[in-house]
């Protein structure tokens, strides 16, 4: 599709921000639910699954999700995607209980997987090659300016009330009106997508949820650790993480430029190369306020791969099949995040939290190093 105008495309913008909101602008709260909750069992644990849960909403419905934006369209998917994002996300100002939260963050994910899903397969309708890349690059800078100021706003909220940070969500009622306005869908080749997924985007979709995993060790472990370990506010733990999502903005301008010089699965492992050796130095922190200069690090190397590991998927995907391998991109990622906190969680409770970042740093790096040395052994000339 060509001849997209400027606010049609801040409208795509707009719907990619409210991807990030998914659990942003709550996690300065989840150490504050620990201390509401006291009295529940495993409060720890269930408290790093409010960010977590809708992932495990959108990594097992997404696939089918693709199925009914194909049929209803991108656009009617989108504004009733909308609606639940803002009902279910804003629960926490009036809800009870740990477990009424929990599954009000279910039905919140499955509002997420349709944003998710409709604004990749627009991005793939609109744009082609350099052009996808350069917005892809906008796109992420658009987000990191909202992960700021949600987790900025979110942090300052919650050292008010833990309930506060749920009121962010309500904006969504707002983005109903420019979707409703101005959003433009091409639904000509959806209708026909086929049902096999394209067997050469599975090394993509499994890379995505290995990416994903790792990185969401960012939100769900650094709360608790700048939070629990080094007393800092919610506000400052806010501001700590939101400069972490200003340089994922810049790793993601970057892509561009090394797509230009490398191919994906080489940018896959510069990027987490980048993201071990921001996980070593978090480890290495002594005083709270240099987690200012050790966390953009991993943002910088997350922005580098989610940039990437999405327009590897586009480039491969036939246009006939934008939403199906959306959808299933989306799953992978968002499996990932679920994935996170109970894989890594007794991770934790072995080593503590202020140690294991530096734990998982130095395995990932040596991994990548020994993956380095032998794609090397491979390349007959020794170039990877």
């Amino acid at each position: 599709m060509t001849n997209i105008n400027n606010v049609t495309k801040f409208t795509l913008l707009l719907m990619s921000m409210m991807t990030m909101m998914s659990n942003v602008a709550i996690v300065t709260t989840l150490p504050h639910l620990s201390s509401v909750f006291k009295d529940v069992e495993n409060i720890e644990f269930l408290s790093r699954l409010m960010i977590t849960l809708p992932s495990l909403a959108i990594a097992f419905l997404a696939p089918f999700l693709g199925h009914i934006i194909s049929r209803f369209g991108k656009k009617s998917s989108a504004m009733v995607a909308l609606v639940f994002f803002s009902l279910f996300g804003s629960a926490g100002l009036y809800l009870e209980t740990i477990y009424e939260l929990l599954a009000s963050r279910f039905f919140f994910g499955i509002a997420i997987a349709v944003l998710m899903i409709v604004s990749t397969s627009l991005i793939g309708d609109y744009f082609k090659d350099e052009a996808r890349h350069k917005f892809m690059g906008l796109q992420s800078a658009f987000m990191a300016v909202g992960g700021v100021f949600f987790l900025v706003g979110g942090g300052f909220l919650s050292d008010m009330s833990w309930r506060y940070p749920f009121g962010i969500y309500l904006v969504g009622f707002l983005i109903i009106i420019f979707v409703a306005k101005f959003l433009v869908q091409s639904d000509a080749h959806t209708v026909q997508e086929e049902t096999e997924i394209i067997h050469n985007l599975f090394p993509i979709y499994i890379l995505a949820f290995l990416l994903m995993m790792i990185f969401y060790i960012l939100p769900t472990q650094m709360p608790f650790l700048i939070i629990n370990v080094f007393h800092a506010s919610g506000t400052l733990a806010g501001e700590i993480i939101a400069t972490a999502f200003i340089f994922n903005a810049l790793g993601a301008m970057s892509f561009m430029f090394l797509k230009k010089r490398f191919n994906f699965k080489t940018i896959y492992m510069i990027g987490m190369s980048i993201v071990a050796i921001g996980f070593i130095l978090i480890g290495l922190v002594e005083n709270v306020y240099l987690f200012f200069f050790t966390s953009p690090i991993m943002g910088f190397g997350g922005g580098v791969l989610m940039t990437n590991v999405t327009a590897w998927m586009l480039s491969h995907a036939h246009h006939t099949k934008r939403v199906k391998s959306s959808s299933y991109l989306t799953s992978a990622l968002f499996l990932g995040q679920f994935s996170s906190p109970i894989v890594f969680h007794p991770f934790v409770s072995y080593f503590g939290v202020e140690h294991f970042f530096e734990v998982v740093g130095v395995l990932l790096l040596t991994i990548l190093a020994a993956l380095y040395f032998y794609r090397r052994s491979l390349s007959p000339n020794g170039v990877i």
